[in-house]
């Protein structure tokens, strides 16, 4: 459901990907993609999703970075914590978030 028309569906689809540890890391690639929604809803859902999955979303970290860019304040918002929660792997994008 990752890449539904619907973006409620879209949104809830990270949602539950955020909350199912192990059986959702080989989606976290899809979850990454939607990053770039254009739907800031489904951009923050995102970004929590990947910050509940520590190092396995790693590979994604830069991606994560870029939405302390992002035009919606909850993006950014969900975007620093989600790197927060990745402490030393997300080091090197301090100064992003500073």
């Amino acid at each position: 459901r990752l890449a539904d028309d619907d973006w409620q569906v879209r949104y809830m689809a990270c949602e539950a990907l955020g909350k199912h540890g192990e059986a959702a890391v080989p989606h976290l690639g899809a979850v990454a993609e939607l990053l770039a929604d254009d739907i800031e809803y489904v951009r923050r859902a995102a970004c929590i999703a990947l910050g509940e999955h520590g190092e396995a979303a790693a590979p994604h970290l830069g991606a994560i970075a870029e939405r302390l860019a992002d035009a919606e304040t909850s993006v950014r918002l969900a975007a620093c914590e989600a790197l927060g929660k990745h402490g030393e792997a997300a080091e090197q994008y301090l100064d992003a978030v500073a």
